[in-house]
């Protein structure tokens, strides 16, 4: 056997670093899906220990999401200054100490202050796979970027089932509850850590030169539409996770173990489209793709509300709608920006923070509202109009992404710019 060429052990070594930071991205999706989508069934538990109304509920995800846009203004520039490895590392770290924070927690104060820093975490891992992600698909950019979230969507399958399952195990002769979960899920946010100690992460192709200032996408009216799209699919992305199972225990009573599964079956849904459909949106085009999907999410959601229980199912469907709207625009902006994009995703994925901390503000103020509606109107079950409510603007929020999404493809038609 003759030995290796230089050439053959060179590219020998870049394939195993290749399959190196394939790991760190799939497995950072990975647990970023389980700390994203295990509060599904945790909510419930932590209004009923703190005794939270609807709107502190929608406060505490708002808050959040300020914890997660904070870090997103900052992940760019700390990458560029520290590394895209180290800049991960923070991030999975931070996750780690959140969890045991929130274990530690024994008001809403203390609870909030916990999330809070559990969604810098997040942000910053966030922006920190959609660099590297940027950097190392250079290829089949809509595919691979929507096989990375594929593991975002597989592991927020699992989610809510394992979060439901693992409340009610013991230890010592105390029960897990919500605060042991999340201590032992968010403890795996250091498994991505091993990988990233090992890889070579590709340095940033954009020179000091070339590298587009944020100002310019201030400027950018395409930028800004791109920002409408992915805020509002994100915004109905992630309404429909957090609220799930509030909405079918409390608007059609479900018990929680059929609440969570219901759950776990819009993951489901979520977890393939991002499979299949990832080769589908470079061949049919970005934004075609979204207009389609999310209107189909929509539909699906307005659907789901008026079946009054019955055709619940939908709302998993939904989850085939919104999955790939993320990872397309990530797409999208990597394609229309080769020499700007760690700003462009800075920018866009700011902005869009400040929509989700709005959004789940909004959606949450909806409910209580439209529940004190129907109290002081003398109706039953005043909690299920104002959940209905709820979920109507999320349907609405997705029909929007849709909308907006058609408007850019008629622009970008226009100026003969599509992608």
């Amino acid at each position: 056997m003759e030995p290796a060429t230089p050439l053959q052990r060179s590219q020998s070594i870049q394939r195993t670093n290749y399959i190196i930071l394939l790991l760190v991205v799939f497995g950072g999706f990975f647990v970023f899906g389980l700390s994203e989508n295990i509060k599904g069934p945790a909510l419930p538990r932590m209004q009923s220990d703190f005794t939270l109304s609807e709107l502190q509920l929608g406060f505490l995800l708002s808050l959040n999401s300020l914890g997660y846009l904070l870090a997103c203004s900052f992940t760019g520039w700390l990458s560029l200054k520290i590394g895209i490895r180290a800049t991960g590392i923070i991030a999975f770290v931070s996750m780690a100490i959140s969890g045991i924070l929130m274990y530690a927690s024994t008001n809403y104060a203390f609870l909030s202050a916990s999330y809070f820093l559990l969604y810098i975490g997040n942000g910053m891992l966030e922006i920190g796979l959609g660099i590297m992600a940027a950097r190392i698909f250079t290829k089949n950019t809509g595919a691979m970027m929507n096989l990375s979230h594929f593991f975002y969507g597989f592991s927020s399958t699992v989610a809510p089932l394992l979060a439901s399952s693992m409340m009610g195990w013991s230890a010592f002769g105390h029960p897990f509850g919500w605060r042991g979960m999340y201590l032992i899920v968010l403890m795996l946010s250091l498994l991505p850590v091993i990988p990233a100690l090992y890889g070579k992460f590709p340095d940033s192709t954009e020179t000091a030169e070339e590298r587009l200032p944020l100002k310019v996408f201030f400027r950018d009216r395409i930028a800004w539409m791109i920002v409408l799209i992915l805020s509002c699919g994100v915004v109905a992305e992630l309404s429909i996770g957090s609220w799930l199972v509030n909405y079918l225990e409390k608007a059609q009573e479900w018990p929680t173990e059929q609440a969570s599964g219901m759950l776990s079956l819009f993951f489901l849904f979520f977890m393939l489209a991002r499979l299949l459909l990832g080769p589908l949106t470079d061949k049919i085009g970005y934004l075609m793709s979204i207009i389609i999907l999310s209107a189909v999410a929509s539909l699906c959601c307005i659907g789901a509300i008026l079946g009054n229980g019955q055709t619940a199912i939908l709302f998993a469907v939904a989850g085939a709608g919104v999955a790939p709207i993320y990872p397309t625009v990530m797409a999208l902006i990597a394609k229309r920006y080769p020499n700007g994009t760690e700003s462009a995703i800075t920018f866009t994925v700011t902005l869009m923070g400040i929509g989700s901390v709005l959004g789940n503000l909004f959606i949450g103020a909806v409910i209580d509202i439209a529940s004190q509606f129907a109290t002081a109107q003398g109706w039953e079950n005043s909690i299920k109009f104002g959940m209905q409510a709820g979920f109507m603007v999320i349907a609405l929020l997705s029909l929007l992404c849709s909308l907006f999404a058609a408007v850019l493809y008629s622009v970008l038609r226009k100026n003969q710019e599509l992608l």
